[in-house]
C-alpha cells in the first residue's frame, strides 16, 4: 500500500519532464523552418521580364540570368537587378554660348535603356548620372558650334546631333540613346524682343501683300467681266443686226412678189386712197414726186375711154 501510494509522487516530475521536451522540440522546430525559408527565400529570385541580374560569384561577374526563377547562393553570390525598359533623364536648363557669342538657355530630354546589363554594370558605376553629365557638356559643344539664328529654327539637326554624340559615349556603357528631345529654348530679352518687332513686322507686310493681291485679282475680275460682256454686247448687236437685215431682206422680197401681181387698177385705187389721206391732213402744202404725172396717166386713159363709149352711145 505504501509503494503504490508513492508512484504518483514520481510520476508528476516525469510528465512534467516530457511536457517541457516538447515545448523544446517545437521550438527547435519552428526555427530551423524559419531558418529554411530565410534559406529558400535567399536562394530563389523571380525576376521579371524586363528585367535581368548581374551575378557575382565571389567577386567574379557571371553571365546575365533572367527572366523566370534564378538560383543564388546566398553569401557566396552577390546579384544586381537592372532594368531593361526604356527611360528618361530631364536635363535641367543649360546655359550655352553660341557661334556668334549669344547666351542661350536650353533644356531636353534624353530617352535611353540598357542594352547590355553587363556593361552598365561592370564598366560604370552610375549610368544615369554618367549621362546627364556627357549630355549637358555635348550640348554646350554643339550649341557652340551654330549660330543663334540656327538654334532657334534647326531643332531637329541638332537633336540628331545630340543623339548620335550621346550614343557614341553611352554605348562602351552598354546604354542606347533612343532620342534626345529639345523642350525650350530661352534666347535673350534683346533677341526676344527683337524677334517680335521682326514678327510684327513680316505680319504687317504680309497683310499688305495679301491686300495687293486682292485688288489685282479684283480689278482683273472687273476687266474680265467687262470684256465678256462688252464680246456678249457685241455678239447680240451683231446677231440683232443680221436678224433685222433678214427680216427687211424677207419683207422686201414679199413686197416685190405681191407687186408683181398687181394691176393698173390696183394701184389706182391705192392712189385714191393715199390721195383721200392727203385731203384729210391739216397740211396745206404738198410736194408731189415728178413721177406722180405719171401715175396720173392711168386715170387720163380710163377717162377718155369712158368718153368714147359715152360717145358712141349719143351717135346712135
Amino acid at each position: 500500500m505504501g509503494g503504490i501510494g508513492s508512484i504518483p509522487l514520481v510520476a508528476g516530475p516525469v510528465l512534467a519532464l516530457q511536457g517541457a521536451d516538447v515545448i523544446g522540440y517545437l521550438v527547435v522546430f519552428f526555427f530551423l523552418v524559419i531558418v529554411v525559408l530565410i534559406f529558400v527565400f535567399a536562394t530563389i529570385k523571380v525576376v521579371k521580364e524586363y528585367e535581368r541580374i548581374v551575378n557575382f560569384r565571389l567577386g567574379k561577374a557571371q553571365a546575365e540570368k533572367g527572366p523566370g526563377i534564378v538560383i543564388i547562393i546566398p553569401g557566396i553570390d552577390k546579384p544586381v537587378r537592372v532594368d531593361l525598359r526604356e527611360r528618361f533623364l530631364m536635363i535641367p536648363h543649360q546655359t550655352c554660348i553660341t557661334k556668334d557669342n549669344a547666351p542661350v538657355d536650353v533644356d531636353f530630354i534624353v530617352y535611353m535603356k540598357v542594352a547590355s546589363a553587363a556593361d552598365s554594370v561592370i564598366r560604370v558605376n552610375n549610368f544615369e548620372g554618367a549621362a546627364m553629365g556627357i549630355a549637358t557638356t555635348t550640348l554646350r559643344a554643339v550649341i557652340g558650334d551654330i549660330i543663334l539664328d540656327e538654334v532657334l529654327s534647326k531643332r531637329e539637326e541638332i537633336n540628331a546631333v545630340l543623339r548620335t554624340k550621346l550614343d557614341e559615349v553611352t554605348t562602351r556603357w552598354g546604354v542606347k540613346v533612343t532620342n534626345v528631345e529639345i523642350r525650350e529654348i530661352l534666347p535673350p530679352k534683346n533677341v526676344t524682343d527683337a524677334m517680335i518687332l521682326q514678327m510684327s513686322a513680316e505680319r504687317s507686310r504680309r497683310a499688305v501683300v495679301i491686300e495687293a493681291d486682292g485688288r489685282k485679282t479684283a480689278t482683273v475680275t472687273v476687266a474680265e467681266g467687262d470684256k465678256q460682256s462688252a464680246i456678249l454686247r457685241a455678239e447680240g448687236a451683231r446677231q440683232a443686226a443680221i436678224l433685222a437685215a433678214e427680216g427687211y431682206a424677207q419683207a422686201l422680197t414679199t413686197v416685190f412678189g405681191a407687186a408683181r401681181g398687181i394691176d393698173e387698177k390696183t394701184l389706182m385705187i391705192q392712189y385714191l386712197d393715199t390721195l383721200k389721206t392727203l385731203g384729210t391732213s391739216a397740211a396745206t402744202k404738198f410736194i408731189l414726186p415728178l413721177e406722180f404725172t405719171e401715175l396720173i396717166r392711168p386715170f387720163r386713159n380710163v377717162i377718155s375711154t369712158a368718153e368714147g363709149g359715152s360717145a358712141r352711145d349719143g351717135d346712135k
